[in-house]
């Protein structure tokens, strides 16, 4: 799931942020994808940070169905400048969690995680 923001990276990150909140997810990794590079490979990339994203509620019900399924979480969350005035925020389809382990019985948590992320993108984009 992609979205185009006209917005700076620097505006975007706390827009993301904030539409996550709204959506009960709260993030709990933010990982410098660019000062992490920079710093380890001397490699320059444009602005770029990877966000580890979590609603409790939805994580207890799919660790409840699959202990495993803590592989998969949090729901990542991509944004990273797209030039100077817009960025691109991207997420993770939480479909993943029903389809590589196999797990129909994960579904329901996936599909509610999927309308939640949909609706945090949406409301970026419409504003």
């Amino acid at each position: 799931m992609t979205i185009t923001l006209d917005l700076p990276y620097e505006q975007a990150v706390p827009a993301v942020k904030a539409a996550l909140a709204e959506q009960g997810f709260g993030v709990l990794t933010e990982i410098d994808a660019q000062a992490t590079l920079k710093e380890k490979l001397g490699h320059d990339m444009e602005h770029y940070v990877i966000l580890g994203a979590c609603n409790p509620q939805l994580a207890h019900r799919a660790l409840d169905v699959d202990r495993q399924i803590g592989l998969l979480l949090p729901c990542n969350v991509v944004v990273r400048a797209d030039g100077d005035t817009r960025s691109i925020v991207s997420a993770l389809d939480p479909q993943i969690m029903v389809t590589i382990p196999e797990r129909e019985d994960l579904r329901p948590v996936a599909d509610e995680a999927g309308v939640r992320i949909r609706a945090a993108l949406d409301a970026l984009t419409s504003g």
